[in-house]
C-alpha cells in the first residue's frame, strides 16, 4: 500500500508488495499439501477450511497486486479497500482455515508438544484475551487516522510496512481468539465474545463517521477520498464483523444443566478436547 499522493514510495512499496505476495503463496502451497493428505485418511479433512483459507491467501496477495495496489497509490478508497483486505477479511479467511489445527494433526507427538507448549504459555494466554486482541486491532486504526501517524507512514516506508504487519497480525489474532477454530487458550463464552465484537463494531462505526464527517481525522487528502473511505471501512467492517459473528453462533451449542464438561486429552493433538470449542463451557488450554 503506498499513501495516496506519495508516489515517490513505489520502490519501497514494490519490495513490501513481493513480500507479502510470496508469504501469501508460501502459505497457500504449505497449507494445500497436509490438508490434501489429510483428506485421504479416514477422518478426512475439511474442503470448507481448505478453500476458506487459500481464499483468505488470495486476498492477501490481491491487497499487494494491481488493481488495488494501483488503485490506493492514488485515491484513499483504494487505501481503505486495501485496509480491509488486510486487515480483515484476508485474516478471517486464514482463520476460519484452522491451520493450527491441520499443523497438529499433520506433526508427530515429538513435533506436537511445542506447539502445544506455545498454545499454553503465559505470554499467548495475555494476548490472546479478546479484550487484548480487541485493543491492538482497533486502537491500530485509531492510531492510524486520528493522530499524525498516517502523515508520517508517507514519510518513512519502513513504518509503512510495520503498520501492514501491524493491521495483519492485530486483524488475524483477533479472528482467532473471538470466532477461530483453532484451539485457544481460556476462550470466555460466546456471550462474552459478543460483547467483544460489538464493542469493534461500534469503534468501527464511530470511526468511519468521523472520518466521513471529516472530524478530529489527521488525513489529507480530498473529501470525496476521505467520504468514499469512510463509507468502504463502515460498510467493509461490517460484512467482517458479521461473519465473524455468524462463525460464532453456528458453532455455539450451550451446555445443557447437570452436564459435565469433558476434559479428556485429544492424543491426536497433545491439547485437551473443546480448546478450540466455541461452546459455552470451552475445556481450558
Amino acid at each position: 500500500m503506498i499513501i495516496p499522493g506519495h508516489e515517490t514510495h513505489s520502490h519501497d512499496g514494490g519490495a513490501g508488495a513481493f513480500l507479502l505476495v510470496a508469504a501469501a503463496v508460501l502459505l497457500a502451497c504449505g497449507y494445500a499439501v497436509p490438508a490434501a493428505r489429510r483428506r485421504g485418511e479416514a477422518r478426512g479433512w475439511s474442503h470448507w477450511r481448505t478453500a476458506s483459507f487459500v481464499t483468505g491467501a488470495a486476498l492477501l496477495a490481491a491487497a499487494a497486486l494491481p488493481p488495488i495496489a494501483s488503485f490506493a497509490a492514488h485515491d484513499f478508497r483504494g487505501h481503505m479497500l486495501q485496509h480491509l483486505l488486510l486487515g480483515m477479511l484476508g485474516p478471517l479467511g486464514l482463520v476460519l482455515g484452522a491451520p493450527v489445527t491441520l499443523v497438529l494433526r499433520s506433526s508427530s507427538p515429538r513435533h506436537r508438544r511445542p506447539l502445544a507448549a506455545v498454545l499454553k504459555s503465559r505470554p499467548l494466554h495475555f494476548i490472546a484475551n479478546p479484550w487484548v486482541a480487541l485493543t491492538l486491532a482497533v486502537g491500530g486504526l485509531v492510531a492510524l487516522y486520528l493522530t499524525p501517524l498516517y502523515r508520517l507512514t508517507a514519510a518513512h516506508p519502513l513504518l509503512h510496512q510495520i503498520v501492514h504487519a501491524h493491521f495483519l497480525l492485530a486483524g488475524y489474532l483477533f479472528a482467532w481468539v473471538v470466532a477461530g477454530p483453532d484451539p485457544a487458550p481460556r476462550r470466555p463464552s460466546v456471550p462474552s465474545r459478543l460483547l467483544v465484537l460489538g464493542v469493534a463494531v461500534a469503534v468501527h462505526a464511530t470511526l468511519s463517521q468521523l472520518m466521513y464527517a471529516g472530524l478530529l481525522v489527521d488525513i489529507p487528502v480530498p473529501l470525496a477520498q476521505l467520504q468514499g473511505g469512510a463509507e468502504i471501512m463502515y460498510y467493509g467492517g461490517d460484512v467482517a464483523e458479521l461473519l465473524l459473528a455468524l462463525t460464532m453462533v453456528g458453532t455455539w451449542r450451550p451446555a445443557r444443566r447437570g452436564s459435565v464438561t469433558s476434559t479428556r486429552a485429544d492424543p491426536s493433538a497433545g491439547l485437551p478436547v473443546g480448546a478450540g470449542s466455541n461452546t459455552h463451557h470451552s475445556t481450558r488450554v
